[in-house]
């Protein structure tokens, strides 16, 4: 990578020209993440407000096209690491985002249970302690004064805040547990994500062995499957099975995005809505 060539590159950034700033811009696109340091130096440099907006603007661009490569990667790998997957989600907004910032609180988290965790717990005992350390020790709650909120979706800022939506909460309560050999996995249920505690080795009144489920937005709240019925019977809703059964990591990952669109949509900002649709076209993809 010739630096002095970029430098150059940069600098024509503002000409009027637009054939010339369309060349300089994908030159500097092919470049990708290499030259965004010298954009994002070049920037805070610079005093014309036209080549500032054009520097953001490719900045976005470059990162855009490469959070869209890394989901791309994710999902047709199997989107077995639900954790990955939420925080290419967060690189969306917070593009410089330290994920291994997040990944040691989460482990924090995960010891701070593991440390007053029985061998002989039961499955309610282990719930009622992992909602101990989560809520109580640290603090996480349901966001219920602004639901709507985008920063609700994004993991590093829940983490932060304490705060968030259903879905952010089961998010990371899921993957404690699973980081602790717990079998709580995500349910895709309509208007409202929740947990299943799952044990295909005993026999429970559903098929998919769910012995009960959570309700992380209600402080790790433990609920039975006539509530789910009752639930849906108001949404006049079928009790079809797939509303009962853990989904996928994708599911998951998908019903984050759905969120973030709505949430944009109400705060009236079309361009994050269309990059976010792109983001779900991926997710949408036929795996081969």
């Amino acid at each position: 990578m010739n630096n002095s060539e970029i430098t150059s590159l940069i600098k024509l950034l503002d000409d009027p020209d637009h054939e010339i700033f369309e060349h300089v811009h994908n030159k500097l696109l092919n470049y990708g993440t290499n030259v965004v340091e010298q954009l994002e130096n070049a920037f805070g440099e610079a005093f014309d407000a036209i080549q500032q907006e054009r520097i953001a603007n490719l900045v976005h661009e470059i990162q855009f096209r490469e959070l869209k490569n890394e989901l791309n990667l994710w999902y047709h790998g199997g989107a077995f690491d639900l954790l990955q997957g939420a925080l290419i989600i967060n690189k969306y907004q917070y593009p410089d985002l330290d994920e291994q910032k997040v990944i040691n609180y989460l482990e924090d988290i995960k010891r701070d249970i593991w440390l007053q965790m029985m061998n002989e717990a039961s499955p309610a005992e282990q719930v009622k302690l992992i909602n101990h350390v989560f809520y109580n020790i640290y603090g996480f709650s349901g966001n219920t004064a602004n639901h709507q909120d985008p920063q609700n979706s994004y993991l590093s800022k829940v983490i932060e805040s304490h705060r968030g939506n259903q879905i952010s909460l089961a998010i990371i309560y899921s993957i404690i547990a699973q980081k602790l050999d717990i079998p709580i996995y995500g349910i895709n249920l309509p208007q409202h994500f929740i947990l299943a505690y799952i044990d295909e080795s005993v026999q429970t009144d559903t098929e998919n062995g769910v012995l009960f489920y959570i309700n992380t937005f209600s402080k790790g709240f433990i609920f039975g499957k006539r509530d789910v019925d009752h639930f849906l019977k108001q949404l006049n809703l079928k009790p079809e099975r797939h509303f009962y059964e853990p989904c996928s990591n994708a599911d998951i990952i998908r019903r984050v995005l759905r969120n973030l669109i709505s949430a944009y949509e109400k705060l009236n900002a079309p361009d994050k809505v269309t990059e976010l649709h792109e983001l779900l076209r991926i997710l949408n993809e036929q795996v081969i």
